[in-house]
């Protein structure tokens, strides 16, 4: 009779089942490390050929000239005069939502920019210490990135090429940090809410002969008043251009956003050349807000145009420079939104919702009675003009009115 495994297995020393376990452990460890090598490889081809897509599909949609240099993730043209770009192109790949890699910082010139790029001094000069920490002394301008680095967060080369000081223009910090980041978050956040879409985003300063220079640069690299930014949404047909002042933007996003054919006309440059003319006319000529700034979706709207408005009325924008100063005003806007407070007084937001107002109207309880219609139901969704002093509540601009002569429900007109 043959003897059976478990026999056979019972029959081998013990030391001997020990080695074969080692042995076996070994060889999984082993073959994980290969399965990790083989995955690394993998996932860097992958990478390289999602970056030629990138190539590919930048040219298809079509760049705003043909005398362009190709990086890695991003294209741009070079002006010697400026020393920046004209404009740079990248895309918004939904590859973002899960892209893990920092900022590199490593700001360096271009080497493909065959006459030379700006350089670090252009922006500050750094001293060495006794510490060997560094002194900064700045000329007051930030290198502002044209297109942003965190766009490109899934691949390390891509990123690290954004810090090419083709990529950057001086900003003044204020605007940097704050409205034009704003911006680029706003761009990603669009991204992450359609993650089967990408974005073709066109960026750069508006140049013009006359523009100041960077005094202390040593290449006297212009100093931007406007920046563009076009982004195309060519999976649901969609585009938006914005134009910003190079300063500190009081204005909500919405207010600077406009048809991409208006920053055509601005920048003469043509976007998206490669597109079928009556798919190009039609993207660039529309403009839907609500599609892009989802705070409008939800009932905000742009603060009236100062420029429209008959003289001593003031949009909810202006209305913050009267803060506290005692002086009584007309301010007009739409009312987006009404509230009753615990103490059943009247809130009215004008243009934007809480909890992002710019501008809130206060009725108090014992006030309602002044007015022979019911104030959040007669004014909800209409334009309105506002009489009185605009208070400080909360850092927010906030007038008090207590009766119904102090509001006006037609807007006067330029």
């Amino acid at each position: 009779m043959k003897p059976s495994l478990l026999g056979l297995l019972l029959a081998l020393p013990c030391w001997l089942l020990s080695q074969n376990l080692e042995q076996h452990i070994l060889n999984v460890q082993s073959d994980i490390k290969q399965l990790e090598s083989q995955r690394k490889m993998l996932e860097d081809r992958l990478e390289e050929l999602k970056l030629q897509k990138v190539q590919r599909d930048l040219r298809d949609i079509g760049l705003p000239s043909t005398d362009y240099i190709l990086h890695t993730a991003m294209a741009l043209e070079y002006d010697e005069e400026h020393e920046q770009a004209k404009w740079v192109a990248h895309i918004i790949t939904p590859d973002v939502i899960n892209g893990k890699v920092s900022r590199t910082n490593d700001f360096r010139p271009d080497p493909m920019v065959k006459t030379g790029t700006a350089v670090e001094e252009d922006y500050f000069l750094k001293y060495l210490q006794a510490d060997s920490s560094y002194k900064y002394d700045g000329y007051g301008y930030d290198r502002g990135h044209l297109a942003p680095s965190a766009d490109f967060r899934w691949s390390q080369k891509a990123l690290s090429e954004s810090y090419f000081y083709s990529n950057m223009s001086p900003q003044r910090p204020e605007f940097n940090r704050e409205s034009w980041a704003d911006l680029e978050v706003r761009l990603r956040g669009y991204v992450f809410d359609h993650p089967t879409a990408a974005l073709y985003v066109v960026t750069g300063p508006v140049l013009a002969d006359d523009l100041p220079r960077v005094e202390r640069s040593v290449n006297k690299v212009s100093i931007p008043e406007k920046y563009f930014k076009v982004a195309l949404d060519l999976t649901n047909k969609r585009a938006i251009g914005f134009i910003m002042p190079n300063e500190k933007c009081s204005d909500p996003l919405a207010s600077y956003a406009v048809p991409v054919n208006e920053v055509e006309t601005l920048t003469g440059l043509d976007f998206y050349s490669a597109l079928p003319d009556e798919v190009e006319d039609q993207l660039e000529a529309n403009l839907d807000k609500k599609s892009w700034l989802p705070d409008m979706a939800k009932g905000d709207v742009d603060p009236i145009k100062a420029p429209t408005l008959a003289p001593n009325h003031f949009n909810t924008v202006q209305a913050k420079r009267y803060m506290g100063g005692g002086q009584q005003i007309q301010v007009c806007g739409t009312v987006v939104s009404t509230r009753y407070s615990r103490s059943g007084n009247l809130w009215l937001n004008i243009d934007k919702q809480f909890p992002n107002q710019i501008f809130s109207v206060f009725i108090r309880k014992k006030d309602l009675p002044n007015f022979s219609y019911k104030a959040d139901e007669v004014l909800a969704q209409k334009e309105a003009c506002f009489y009185g002093k605009v208070e400080d509540f909360n850092g927010t601009p906030t007038m008090n009115i207590n009766r119904e002569e102090h509001i006006k429900t037609e807007v006067p007109r330029q």
